[in-house]
């Protein structure tokens, strides 16, 4: 056929790496292996082209280093636990189960046309209960090992669908889905401790350095190592048991402006006021209705209730400090109780203002100029930075002026030089809550006897598989009410006893997936051999919002792992190198439709005899006309666009690679999100980039197509000049590719395009350049490199072919491309021997036609030659 036809030639070359076997990752000694992996995705129903990207990315990885000899493992599984598939549950009357792996076989067959290299026979979900089989043993081992514990915390507690909510679920202290207010319940939960391994953690990202900054940085900033001071205040009249109130400062130097103590509405001493004061239990349980995220408590209106406790300073034993219970102060971080210093904290400055404490500055800038305010007469926290110098008028024993790291050090050394207090270094770290109050999750393996108290199951007996004979007609966890499930004989003495209801955390299924891959059918969670092989993983993709957390439990998961027999000492660190790629963005088409008042609902938390409710369109719901205007197809009405938006189900900007894949083919889909943008940036999908995209590799096919019969190469000047450009193609895709710089290799595969269209190279040597030109553009257009590759003569499959390399000494350039300038616009170009004389360059440009037309028989004013540069002419 004459012209490109993908609905042809696609299935034709899947079906045969299938029949070879190509991708099938095998334990190959004799050869270097390579593990290329994608963050696995949450089976939600439908892909888009946004994973399109992020596949086609690993995918060009991972079938470069296969042609570059190789061992290449490239697996693909499924984030297959969670919160949605009950929801959907709940909603339809469905099983969780039927939900989540029917929208497995639809994204698996939406992604399997892509042609990407990978080993399906690996393939699991995190539900499968030969996956979380291995999981529970690993549990119980951690738990043998005291990386596991339980404890009662303070949760965020939703009282209609009773289940613990995730910070993130909490929306202006309400419930995300039933919008009930949340309450701060303690509870008893099993925890990680992961705050054991926060030094760790924390200095081991010096050696990632294939690893994105922002990344080492915001998990830095996630640990937060920070050196202090922990010291206690004396309560005056303190109730029994509560003599001193114990805090922890990272600002030890502030001191002399203490103005208030703070405690957490779920600080002990609170807790013991609470049942006399029935104010105070009022004022603490509408703060345990808050959320508990960083951004909530920043936002929220600073509350306090003053106690009526007072403490002594430490400096001064008549210096007397009111104790409050403030609601921005949470009991999981320090000692749950803080000093204020309203001088150098604007939080604890507003505070102060609110309740008329005292603010007194420590400190004073250096240089404070007419425009400074000190915060006691009026003007805003003085909050310097530690490396930043200042006049400490407050301070300790040294001298006044000093950078706030010294002015901290001075002040622990001078408090533990009076025995006052201690210098501690903390971290922000919290350990890992792993409880969650939900059916569809990996269960708990252990048992609570009345006499044997906590018990981890026999391993025998595992896996503890969830029961499919559950109901989502009642709010709470279906377990809680499944006695033919819950109840069983204690593992230990056999009295009757009940099995833990909880569910595992989603992010302890992703944290060792990775490890899992290397020997997915093993009756154990690894197999030395394997992951003595495969690991660790040398190139790992995704999102920068997995940035933290999923980062930083895999790592502490790893370490667990080697502490249990699990993985060897070298994948401490899991993954060698890391990418986090850009989003595929596209424009959101909405109209409006008038809201209606009925007196009593509101849309959108607007009443709705006011405003009016956005319609959201899909991309094929609308039109762009002549004269650029959008509208729909249906009605003609004009439409609203917002511009390069993240796509997204509820806004309908998503783009659906089977549409894509059946109009213009999967390389198109695969080439345009490589090319248009650097993969590290976001990139709009428009469909002009991918009628363009679809158009370019119509015109390589029949470059290709009328080139299959060529003969040899006739080995004159011009097929001389060819392979010089072939060779310099393949050093600048390599560089591409193994930069990580797609849409460069691209860019050079374009330019390559027109060289060989252009050339007057023979036949022979043009065919010679294009099945080079199948190779490198094999990682980013399979199908069509290897419908090439067999057009033009190519021994087997391109896919199993090596990587083309560049001959070194055709890399040298012996002649270049000087620009010509006449009166500042350029005019043409003249090609000159690289080491040619500034002389035989101004006797060529001379005798260029646009010189001599604009010189019209006389003589340039200025001939400016820069060497091997540019050529200016000035008439």
């Amino acid at each position: 056929m004459s012209r490109l036809i993908p609905s042809e030639i696609e299935p034709k070359w899947q079906k045969a790496w299938k029949a070879a076997g190509c991708f099938t990752a095998r334990h190959d000694p004799a050869r270097p292996k390579y593990y290329v992996l994608e963050m696995f995705p949450y089976p939600s129903g439908r892909i888009h082209i946004g994973h399109v990207r992020n596949y086609t990315m690993g995918d060009v990885i991972a079938r470069y280093k296969s042609s570059c000899g190789y061992s290449v493992l490239h697996p693909m599984g499924w984030d297959a636990f969670g919160m949605p598939a009950e929801n959907a549950a709940m909603a339809s009357g469905g099983h969780p189960k039927d939900w989540t792996y029917s929208n497995i076989a639809t994204m698996r067959d939406q992604m399997k046309p892509l042609g990407l290299s990978i080993d399906w026979s690996r393939e699991f979900a995190t539900c499968d209960p030969e996956y979380y089989a291995q999981q529970q043993r690993m549990f119980i081992d951690m738990l043998d090992a005291g990386l596991i514990y339980r404890k009662a915390a303070m949760v965020n507690w939703d009282p209609v669908d009773m289940t613990v909510l995730a910070n993130e679920q909490v929306e202006n202290g309400r419930g995300w889905r039933s919008g009930a207010l949340v309450e701060r319940r303690e509870l008893t939960q099993w925890f990680f401790r992961i705050s054991d391994f926060a030094g760790e953690l924390l200095d081991a990202l010096e050696g990632l350095e294939k690893w994105p900054e922002k990344v080492r940085l915001m998990q830095a900033n996630w640990i937060g190592r920070s050196r202090g001071l922990q010291f206690a205040f004396e309560v005056i009249n303190a109730p029994e048991g509560h003599e001193t109130i114990e805090v922890y400062t990272t600002r030890p130097d502030t001191l002399m402006g203490a103005s208030f103590v703070g405690l957490s509405p779920d600080h002990p001493l609170v807790k013991s006021l609470e049942p006399g004061n029935p104010e105070l239990a009022a004022f603490c349980a509408e703060c345990r209705r808050m959320g508990t995220s960083e951004e909530e408590l920043e936002t929220a209106e600073k509350k306090g209730f003053d106690t009526g406790l007072k403490v002594r300073h430490p400096f001064d034993p008549d210096w007397e400090l009111p104790v409050h219970v403030a609601n921005f102060i949470l009991m999981d971080y320090g000692t749950g109780a803080i000093f204020g210093c309203p001088a150098h904290d604007q939080r604890d400055l507003d505070f102060a203002r609110k309740y008329d404490l005292t603010v007194h500055s420590t400190f004073a800038p250096l240089d404070p100029g007419a425009e400074f305010v000190a915060p006691e007469n009026g003007g805003a926290a003085f909050v310097p930075q530690k490396s930043e110098r200042v006049d400490y008028v407050r301070g300790f024993a040294g001298e006044r002026i000093q950078t706030g790291e010294e002015g901290i050090a001075t002040a622990i050394a001078h408090f533990e030089s009076l025995g006052i207090g201690t210098g501690v270094t903390k971290f922000r770290l919290r350990d890992w809550g792993l409880s969650r109050q939900r059916y569809w999750g990996c269960p708990i393996p252990v048992v609570h006897c009345a006499d044997c108290g906590v018990v981890a199951e026999k391993r025998e007996n595992l896996p503890v598989r969830l029961p499919d004979d559950v109901s989502f007609d009642a709010p709470g966890n279906p377990l809680d009410r499944h006695p033919t499930w819950r109840d069983v004989p204690c593992p230990v003495c056999g009295a009757p006893a009940k099995r833990e209801t909880d569910t595992m955390d989603t992010f302890v299924d992703s944290s060792w997936y990775f490890a899992r891959f290397t020997a997915p059918h093993a009756t154990t969670p690894t197999d030395p051999a394997e992951t003595e092989y495969w690991m660790n993983v040398d190139q790992y993709i995704g999102g920068i919002e997995h940035a933290i957390l999923h980062l930083l439990y895999s790592r502490f998961f790893a370490r667990a792992m080697h502490l249990t027999g699990h993985l060897p000492e070298k994948c401490k660190e899991p993954f060698e190198a890391l990418f986090t790629q850009g989003m595929v963005t596209h424009e959101i088409y909405l109209t409006y439709e008038p809201l209606r008042y009925d007196g009593t609902t509101v849309s959108d938390g607007v009443p709705q005899n006011e405003g009016r409710r956005p319609i959201y369109h899909l991309p094929e719901e609308v039109e762009r006309s002549a004269d650029g205007t959008v509208v729909l197809k249906a009605t003609g009405e004009a439409v609203e666009v917002i511009p390069s938006a993240k796509m997204s189900k509820s806004k309908k900007n998503v783009v659906d690679p089977v549409s894509i894949v059946a109009a213009y083919g999967a390389d198109t889909a695969r080439w345009f999100v490589m090319s248009d943008s650097p993969p590290e940036r976001d990139v709009e999908w428009t469909a002009s980039g991918a009628e363009a995209a679809f158009k370019h590799l119509g015109r390589v096919y029949r470059l290709a197509f009328e080139l299959k019969d060529a003969g040899a190469p006739e080995g004159g000047a011009e097929d001389e000049a060819l392979e010089r450009a072939t060779h310099r193609a393949i050093a600048d895709v390599t560089e591409g590719i193994e930069g990580f710089a797609f849409n460069t290799s691209i860019a050079k595969l374009y330019g390559f395009t027109n060289t060989v269209a252009k050339s007057a190279a023979s036949a022979g040597a043009k065919a010679e350049a294009m099945r080079v030109m199948a190779q490198l553009m094999s990682p980013m257009t399979p199908h069509l490199a290897e419908e090439l590759w067999a057009m033009l003569g190519g021994t087997g499959l391109v896919a199993e072919a090596g990587w083309p390399k560049a001959d070194p000494a055709l890399l040298v350039e012996d002649t270049v491309t000087l620009p010509i300038q006449i009166n500042g616009k350029r005019r043409g170009e003249i090609e000159v021997a690289k080491d040619a004389s500034k002389a035989a360059v101004e006797a060529l440009v001379l005798e260029h036609a646009a010189v001599v037309k604009a010189l019209e028989g006389g003589s340039p004013k200025k001939l400016i030659v820069v060497p091997g540069r540019i050529v200016n002419v000035v008439v």
